[in-house]
Order: structure tokens, then sequence, then C-alpha cells
């Protein structure tokens, strides 16, 4: 048995961060290991598996967006990840391991702008102790950067944790100040917000939702993904993306995943399911006489209700829901596209789908190991799995994209 190839990684934090698992190996073999991985896991429902079909993504700056952990060390502001103290890049961090504030000095998984405006931002906050750093009634702890596919827009969002409920009126215009200075160094820049998060408690675990603060330029920027079988931007479908609305992370690999779940659909009806934004919705709205959009987080619907096609009906609620009223209402539609978070669809969604019995049904999935279990109940309604997709939108990291394609 020979030794695995050892390649050198790119990233200097390699082993320290933690983010990245898998840059010491060859990037065909991540891909070979991932397919093997997904088969493995599939093949315990006892399902007969068609071929896999891989789509491989250049393997970095690849990420249009990353969100950093901020830190004061020795009076400076610096950028970085939380990762285990003992972190070995094979392993996942567990509950029982220290986490640590890493700095960084470059990503190379991100599109290089994303690291080229972290710079330029920690520079000018630099230069700008009072009152953001020395008398600020707040404290910095995240920041998450967004850019579109092309590189030519950039949104910027900085959490602070505080106890006040909103922040001085004076920062509003000390934050225009900043991003008019940033914006000559990131022509780029678009629009820059503030967001408000309480402090941390060992007493209380739910999760704060940000609260808006003061805010520069755009709420969100435009981007064009092009449309299946265009490589130009001439012929995009353009979405809205408010800042912190979820949308794929992997900006090479989204014209060809957009291609494959809409591409050559139509009918009388689609539902998209867990719309977010509305990725899937607009394109299908195209060959479709009717799509129900269903989406439940902010400011994701906002997004998707923004988009004014006559055909297209967003519904703002979980999808469990909405299957119930659908199949007390008798929908049949055509097509439904589900992309549901890591937990998976679950056992109660998959059931209702199974009752309404599209004929085609496509699930693309962020959890393997969650996908089994929800395709087993799927075949024992009477569908088919007829594709198998797996797509690589997270280069060398464990993380596998797959896209189910089942038919009945």
């Amino acid at each position: 048995m020979t030794e695995p190839e050892i390649t050198i990684p790119a990233c200097p934090h390699f082993g320290s961060c933690g983010g990245c698992q898998l840059q010491h190996i060859p990037y065909s073999d991540q891909l070979r290991d991932k397919a093997v991985r997904l088969r493995e896991l599939l093949e315990t429902t006892g399902l007969a598996l068609p071929e896999l079909h891989c789509h491989p993504s250049p393997p970095y700056a690849y990420r249009n967006r990353i969100r950093l952990t901020l830190a004061e060390i020795n009076g400076k502001l610096q950028a970085g990840y939380v990762s285990s103290s003992n972190a070995d890049n094979r392993q996942p961090v567990t509950t029982n391991q220290q986490l640590a504030f890493l700095p960084i000095t470059q990503c190379p998984i991100a599109a290089p702008i994303l690291w080229r405006a972290t710079e330029a931002l920690l520079a000018e906050l630099g230069q700008r102790p009072i009152p953001w750093m020395e008398r600020a009634p707040f404290s910095f702890d995240q920041l998450e950067i967004f850019t579109t596919a092309e590189e030519s827009q950039l949104q910027i969002s900085l959490f602070v944790r505080t106890s006040a409920k909103s922040l001085p009126a004076r920062f509003s215009n000390d934050l225009a100040s900043l991003c008019e200075s940033l914006k000559t160094q990131i022509p780029q820049l678009v629009g820059v917000g503030i967001y408000l998060i309480p402090p941390r408690s060992a007493r209380s675990r739910r999760v704060e939702q940000p609260r808006p603060g003061p805010a520069w330029g755009a709420p969100g920027l435009i981007y064009p993904v092009p449309q299946p079988g265009s490589d130009t931007l001439q012929a995009a479908t353009s979405y809205w993306v408010p800042r912190t609305a979820f949308f794929q992370a992997n900006r090479f690999l989204l014209p060809e995943l957009l291609a494959l779940v809409t591409a050559n659909r139509c009918g009388q009806l689609a539902f998209d399911l867990y719309a977010g934004v509305g990725l899937f919705t607009l394109s299908l709205a195209a060959n479709f006489k009717r799509i129900t959009a269903v989406e439940i987080a902010e400011p994701a619907f906002t997004a998707l209700t923004s988009a004014k096609l006559p055909n297209r009906h967003a519904v703002k609620a979980t999808t469990l829901d909405f299957l119930q009223a659908a199949v007390v209402q008798r929908d049949r539609p055509d097509l439904i596209v589900l992309d549901p978070p890591r937990s998976g669809a679950g056992p109660e969604v998959c059931a209702l789908l199974a009752r309404i019995a599209a004929p085609t049904l496509i699930y693309v999935s962020c959890s393997p190991e969650a996908l089994p279990a929800d395709l087993q109940i799927l075949a024992a309604s009477g569908y088919t799995l007829t594709e198998l997709h797996l797509f690589d939108l997270f280069p060398q990291t464990n993380h596998i994209e797959t896209v189910a394609i089942l038919t009945r």
C-alpha cells in the first residue's frame, strides 16, 4: 500500500487555523476521497445509486464571503479565526478543546479582494483610535466581507458587542468618514453596516439576533450569475443580496450549479423550498407558469420579494408549515427544489413531500450525513434516485455539497 501523496499547503496558518483540513492533500485526491466518502454514506441506504458526477472547483480563491473574528492584541485590532489551541488539521474541533484567537495574515481560499479589504479596514481603524478604539461604547467582535464573483462590488458588515440599545449619533458621521476614506483604497466598496450584539454571558445560550446600527452606502449588492449555457454577464441573472443574507459561497461553481438545477426544467407549477434570496427561483420562473418560493429567514425573504416577477409567489413560512398547508390545498407541482440547512429536510418534511408526489424532486444537500435518511423516506414513497452530483463548493475542507435528482 502506497503512502498518500503530500503537498505543501498554500496557507501559512494551515494546521493552526482549522478552517481548512485538506490543504496538505493534492486537490485531485481530495475530490476522489470526497466521492468515496459520499458513496459510502449513501450505500448504507441500500438504494440503487446512479453514477456519481463530480464538479470540481478551482482549489483556491473561490470564496465570495469570509467571516473573521476581531480582537485587540497589544492595543492593535487584528482579524483572524477562533480555532482549537491544540488544533490538528485532520481532526474536527471537539467541545472539550480550548478555543483560541488566531490572527491571520492571509486566507488563500478567499477571493483576493476580501483580504485586501480586511487589511485596509484594519489600517483605517488603527489610524482612528478615537472613538473607534479608545472610547467606544462597544467591543469589536466579527467582520464579514462579501463580494461578487468578478470582485466588482464589496459589502462589509461589522459586528460589535455592546449593552447599549443603539450607538451615539456621532458614529453615523464617523462611519461615513471612515468609509469614504476606505473607498479610495477599495473602490469596489458599495456599503458598510454595523450590527449590535449583546455582551457574552455564561448564563445565556440563546442565539442573539444582530440589531442594525449605523450604516453607509447601499444595504446590499447586486450579484450577477451567468445564465445556464452562457459565460458572460450580458446574459446573467442578477440577485439582490442584502448584507448578512445567505448566498452560496463558491463564486466559480454557481453557474454550473444553477444550470443543473434549473436548465430545461419547465411546467405549470414549481416549488422552491428554503429559497433564500431566490437563487433557483429567478431562473425557474422563466419556464414555469407559476412558482412558489418559500423562505422564513430575514433578510433573505425581503430580497426574495424584491424580484418583481408576475408568476412568482413568495411565502414567508417554514417549509414544514408551508407543506402542511399545500397538502390540504392539494397543490401538485411539476417540480420541487429544496435546499435545506445542514440538519437536512427531516422525516416530517420528507413525508409531506411524498404525499405531494411531484414528478421531479431536486434535493440540494450540504450534509452528506443527513441526506441518506431523507433519501430513504423518499425512496420508500416511490421516488427513484436518477442522478447524483457532488459539487465541491468548499475545496481544502471536508465539506461536501450534493445534488440528488429524484423522479417518480
